[in-house]
């Protein structure tokens, strides 16, 4: 997938959260969002 830029709307897209509960983007529509993304410990990048 190529890299969102800047003033593009996200890609719909849905993850499993550490408890199991899955949380997509839509869940959140007409709501300011903040998207943070992180390298797991131990993983290359």
């Amino acid at each position: 997938m190529p890299a969102v830029q800047v003033g593009q709307k996200a890609p719909r897209f849905c993850r499993t959260t550490d408890d199991g509960t899955q949380v997509c983007l839509q869940d959140f529509l007409g709501r300011r969002v903040l998207l943070f993304f992180f390298v797991k410990a131990n993983t290359p990048g």
